[in-house]
């Protein structure tokens, strides 16, 4: 807006009139060349000057764009100068005037007062065109007077800067945001089609079709980069010589002139066919072709620079670097739609690996969807899930060997899921658990009124397994009288409820487990070899905790989660002191001991660090072989700890506290083992 003002004398009027005609004039314009030639005639009305410039300053290549008005004369293309070397660039640097009496006694801009002095030009007038934060360049005015701009004359031209800045931002803007529509529409148009050909049959002329929308180029080529040979391979998009695409489809990087495009993601812009070296065939070729300039971009995608753009015209400069972001973004649409290609290729090969290896991958599936519970990687777990995973499609029979604590249930239960009986019941009955008198009936059931009690019908646990699974875990405590019992279920599939005369058949499949050796028992006759045989059609012995040390750790991590989680306790450090011990453990309750002591040891950890009660490792009674191994372990790993903390036993980082021990706990073990000063301490 034009600030009021009194007006001195119809000079005055006749200026501020002039500088509204500016206004109506600025915006009625559009394209900056025409509007800086008209606004320059109407100043020169009203203010005396030679020479008008317009200065823009181009933030892509940090330089000015200088439009000249010399009268008459028609306009001349804009031309660039550095920033430093004009009174324009000074002023839009320092955002002030610059009023120049005597261009010949002036040092600031030497070379361009040469300049301007031979065109006659003696005074000088620059004023910033600047819009709130925004520094668009600058306002020149030249005489052929000395001192020919005053105060008065600096005023008026200030008013005439801030109007003219308000257009030219506006004019700017619609501008710029008109080409980047123009530019964003055509590759909107062509994107689709683009990445709608998955085969580089069809890919390669979306590509061209692309090109010739959105830069139109007389020469288009991809060079697509070998990593592993250090060599480039030319795609060509334009046509080329048989001859040429023969010998030098493929090139060495070191004889490649986008070497330095395909190694660090430069952009590379070559003009007046002087870049063709004999280095490079297809430079060479390119410049016999006519080819005057060049644009080397990178295609850049998801896994990195995948080779280079060529893009070739045969004017000089037809590729200007204040189009290198749209021109990277042209690159990166051929990159992505490249990468596509590629992609669909490794597709297509690994859908095809994958139908050959269809049988191997639903085992694995297998393998991981029904194994949740069991956890380790030790070779010998691998073993006893290889073969329940050979066994359970099938109905045959399995008998689970192993010591208590082992996780022989786990496996039944995972028998069951992957078997073709897995919508129906899974039925446990621990034969040890229930007595004697009462096993028969918990097993077959009985009818009202066959014993003392039977106050009512029981259905038993083969009835309710009917069309699933049975797990009888202890199988070698069921007393030898009621052994051929269940031979016959195994033999015929049926039964009769105790104190029943009516036959009831059931489908089940019979998972068994036991800790016992059933062959000795065989040789003693406690258990009947016909049915023995009966449940060892499949068996499958449980590896214990000691011989699966590995999957200690892992098992450590897995209870410290599930009982952290289930205390809503914050525990996220084990003490590796304590998982080494544990390690060295020899677990004669198997995982079922270490479960117990990790569920302890929550309990007792107040903090972020898991407190292990390492002093409560126990042996069962009798096993003076292994206490005498694990008290020489304990002293060591003891010893251990106290070299570590420089034989401090209290505080947060004494011994006792790595240990999981009280203080008093490990001083009476370190008296109790003789273990002396001498040995933990240089």
């Amino acid at each position: 807006m034009v600030r009021e003002s009194h007006f001195e004398s119809s000079d005055d009027l006749r200026r501020y009139e002039a500088l509204l005609q500016m206004a109506d004039i600025m915006v009625r314009h559009s394209a900056l060349p025409e509007l800086f030639h008209e606004l320059a005639g109407r100043l020169h009305e009203v203010v005396a000057f030679d020479v008008a410039s317009f200065s823009l300053y181009v933030p892509e290549e940090n330089v000015m764009r200088l439009h000249v008005w010399e009268g008459t004369e028609p306009a001349r293309a804009p031309a660039t100068i550095p920033v430093d070397s004009s009174p324009g660039g000074w002023v839009w640097r320092h955002q002030q005037t610059v009023v120049v009496d005597e261009i010949e006694k002036d040092d600031r801009f030497v070379s361009f007062g040469r300049i301007i002095a031979t065109k006659g030009i003696r005074s000088y007038c620059a004023l910033p065109l600047t819009v709130d934060d925004r520094h668009l360049g600058a306002l020149g005015l030249g005489s052929s007077r000395p001192a020919a701009y005053g105060e008065k004359d600096v005023r008026f031209l200030q008013r005439v800067a801030e109007l003219a800045s308000v257009v030219l931002d506006a004019v700017m803007t619609r501008s710029t945001l008109e080409r980047q529509t123009e530019r964003q529409e055509t590759l909107l148009e062509v994107n689709t089609h683009l990445f709608a050909n998955l085969g580089a049959e069809g890919l390669l002329p979306a590509i061209v079709d692309f090109l010739e929308k959105v830069v139109h180029p007389d020469f288009a080529a991809l060079r697509i980069y070998e990593p592993k040979s250090r060599t480039v391979q030319l795609v060509a998009l334009s046509p080329l010589s048989e001859e040429f695409s023969a010998r030098h489809s493929t090139l060495k990087l070191n004889r490649a002139m986008d070497r330095s495009v395909l190694l660090r993601g430069d952009v590379q812009f070559l003009a007046g066919g002087a870049w063709a070296t004999a280095e490079c065939p297809l430079a060479a070729y390119l410049k016999n072709v006519g080819i005057r300039s060049l644009c080397i971009l990178p295609l850049i995608a998801g896994k990195g620079t995948l080779g280079a753009l060529h893009l070739g015209s045969k004017q000089d400069s037809a590729f200007q670097e204040r189009d290198t972001a749209f021109l990277k973004h042209v690159a990166a649409q051929v990159a992505a739609a490249w990468e596509n290609v590629q992609a669909y290729r490794e597709i297509a090969a690994l859908t095809e690996m994958l139908k050959t290896e269809k049988l191997y991958l639903e085992d694995e599936i297998r393998l991981v969807t029904n194994f949740e519970e069991i956890v380790g990687e030790s070779p010998a777990l691998k073993k006893v899930l290889h073969q329940v995973n050979t066994v359970a499609p099938s109905d045959a029979t399995v008998l689970i060997l192993g010591e208590t604590g082992t996780g022989k249930e786990l496996v039944a239960r995972a028998i069951h899921r992957m078997s073709a009986r897995k919508g129906a019941s899974f039925i446990k009955l621990n034969c040890a658990a229930i007595p004697t008198g009462l096993l028969e009936s918990e097993l077959f059931g009985h009818e009202r009124g066959a014993f003392t009690g039977a106050v009512s019908q029981k259905i038993g646990r083969l009835e309710l397994a009917d069309s699933g699974t049975l797990f009888l875990d202890e199988v070698g405590e069921i007393p030898l009288e009621l052994q051929p019992k269940l031979l016959r279920v195994l033999q015929d599939q049926e039964f009769e409820r105790l104190g029943g005369t009516r036959t009831i058949k059931v489908d089940i499949r019979l998972v068994a487990a036991t800790n016992r050796d059933l062959v000795k028992s065989m040789a003693q006759n406690m258990f009947r070899s016909d049915l023995y045989y009966r449940l060892h059609v499949f068996p499958i012995q449980m590896p214990a905790l000691r011989e699966r040390v590995a999957d200690i750790p892992l098992l450590v991590r897995y209870f410290v989660q599930k009982f952290a989680r289930n205390m809503n306790k914050p525990i996220e450090i084990i003490p590796r002191e304590a998982m080494d011990a544990l390690s060295g453990w020899h677990w004669p309750g198997n995982v079922r001991e270490l479960e117990n002591l990790v569920e302890r040891s929550v309990i007792l950890s107040d903090g972020a660090v898991l407190r292990v009660p390492l002093a409560e490792l126990r042996l069962t009674p009798g096993s003076s072989t292994h206490g005498s191994v694990l008290e020489i372990l304990e002293r060591e790993h003891i010893l251990k700890v106290l070299r570590e903390t420089g034989g401090v036993i209290a505080g947060v980082n004494g011994a006792a506290a790595r240990l999981g021990m009280k203080r008093t706990t490990l001083q009476s073990r370190i008296q109790k083992m003789g273990i002396t000063r001498q040995e933990y301490q240089n």
